[in-house]
């Protein structure tokens, strides 16, 4: 028996002694590894700091400062395009003798098609030439590429497109204004930039926890997760490492502006980076809305209601053509010809396109197509003439994070209904002198039942809340924007 004892502890202390002859070797291996890939790494920043010297010297032998925004999608018509385009105008005026660069994936146009696709969208016309740098590896954060793990998918293929578009073009100050928070540490210590981030909207929140904490169905928590408990506490797992991973890339922002009350809250939870965070709200083309005439003038009998805003997952569009059919199908209000319901939205690439596509079917099977249109990326001038006949406009995205739809529709004249959530809740829906400025819901009964109310109400009643509602929104314009833009990113140009 001592033998058979002596024996065992004579293995076990032979291979405690084995793992630790093998340990101390791996640490180096390991150590010196960490530091050959520090070397290479540093020897790219510096070959990228040549670079940048050579590509910023102007003519004249001056360097002329390269300022970049990231911004894949700058093509599309949505509330971050005009945050874009307005901060690129508003730095143009201040540093007039810069150069502009936009990172694009947009490469079935050219850049002259960009800027006037601003303008018909968005009234907004630059003052200075725009560089475009055009990426070919978008296709790395489109959401269809990851079916399963879509938010670490996306983030990593960011660091991929961010490593194009910092071969392609080294800035002195680097702006993401997408969201795209991966691409901060890569600019910020490869590429030696000043780093700044616009964030619309949190890739991951606390919000997010709580749905699949609480095991509830969502567009980003399919029903098969929220049905196992275990696949609900991996993702919850995940969600958490995630987010950990998240706001250490976040924290390397110089400059972070947020869009809202709801989205500094979240950011500052996750970046921890109050000292150097600020909100900006987004520019929202108010002035442009004033000449609409607030009285109820009708080109055709009955009642518009319309909604603004990409054709995106998270805007939820589902829900208005289903509280619209429950509108319709309980005769909340008069006879259902006199009621139209028209979805005005852009539509980034084939995903949007087949979502619309659904909408459509959806409308069919509830019986509403007759009622119902969409219009896609329709010019500036179309979108005012539909607003400027709505009496309704409809918002219905949950935590939704700023809204630009929803201050136009106001500064346009229309009564919003919008999401009692997220930025509308917040910053946007909120009394004004103490009167209202709009209604907000949230399911689809609630809908349906806050449209009847309003059209049931006096026409002079709907004429106050109009008032105060486009009184309201002058904190929302393009002037205040640039006047918060430039006073936040200061900082990176010192």
């Amino acid at each position: 028996m001592k033998n058979l004892l002596g024996t065992g502890e004579s293995k076990g202390t032979r291979g405690i002694l084995f793992f630790y002859s093998l340990f101390f070797p791996g640490l180096i291996v390991c150590g010196t590894l960490c530091v050959c890939l520090v070397i290479v790494l540093w020897g790219i920043r510096l070959l990228l700091q040549r670079k940048k010297k050579l590509v910023s010297t102007s003519k004249n032998g001056k360097n002329q400062m390269v300022i970049a925004f990231f911004h894949p999608y700058c093509n599309a018509g949505g509330g971050g395009e005009r945050v874009l385009w307005c901060a690129l105008r508003a730095l143009q005026k201040k540093y007039p003798e810069a150069v502009y660069v936009v990172y694009t994936g947009d490469v079935n146009v050219n850049g002259q098609q960009i800027l006037e696709g601003a303008f018909r969208r968005f009234n907004i016309r630059l003052i200075h030439p725009v560089q475009f740098v055009f990426l070919r590896k978008r296709y790395l954060v489109e959401d269809s590429l990851y079916p399963h793990f879509t938010l670490l998918g996306q983030s990593l293929g960011s660091i991929f497109l961010g490593w194009e578009a910092l071969m392609q073009c080294v800035p002195d100050v680097y702006i993401d204004s997408m969201g795209y928070a991966f691409t901060l540490p890569l600019f910020k210590y490869i590429g030696g930039c000043q780093v700044g981030s616009y964030v619309h909207y949190p890739t991951i929140s606390t919000d997010m926890l709580s749905v699949v904490k609480n095991q509830n169905i969502g567009f980003n928590n399919a029903a098969f997760i929220t049905r196992n408990p275990f696949l609900s506490k991996v993702k919850l797992i995940y969600y958490y490492l995630f987010a950990f991973i998240y706001g250490l890339v976040g924290s390397c922002s110089d400059v972070v502006m947020v869009n809202s009350s709801w989205t500094l809250n979240h950011i500052l939870s996750l970046w921890k980076v109050g000292n150097c965070t600020n909100i900006v709200y987004p520019p929202c083309d108010v002035q442009t809305f004033l000449d609409i005439p607030l009285h109820e003038k009708k080109m055709t009998p009955g009642h518009l209601l319309v909604s603004v805003g990409q054709f995106r997952p998270e805007k939820n569009h589902p829900l208005q053509i289903r509280a619209f059919a429950k509108l319709l199908n309980k005769k909340m209000v008069e006879s259902p010809p006199s009621l139209k319901l028209v979805l005005i939205g852009g539509c980034r690439n084939k995903d949007d396109e087949l979502r619309v596509n659904q909408l459509r079917r959806l409308s069919e099977d509830l019986g509403v197509q007759e009622h119902v249109e969409f219009k896609i990326n329709i010019p500036f001038d179309e979108l005012k003439n539909y607003l400027s006949e709505a009496t309704i406009g409809l918002h219905t995205m949950w935590n939704e994070h700023f809204g630009i739809g929803v201050v136009e529709c106001m500064a346009a004249g229309t009564i919003i209904l919008a999401h009692n959530s997220g930025g509308p809740k917040l910053d946007i829906v909120v009394p004004h002198e103490g009167d209202i400025t709009g209604f907000l819901a949230e399911s689809e009964e609630d809908y349906a039942e806050t449209i009847a109310h309003i059209l049931s109400m006096s026409a002079e009643k709907r004429l106050q809340i109009r008032k105060s509602a486009r009184a309201s929104v002058s904190r929302f314009s393009d002037q205040e924007f640039e006047v918060t833009f430039l006073s936040s990113v200061e900082k990176l140009f010192k």
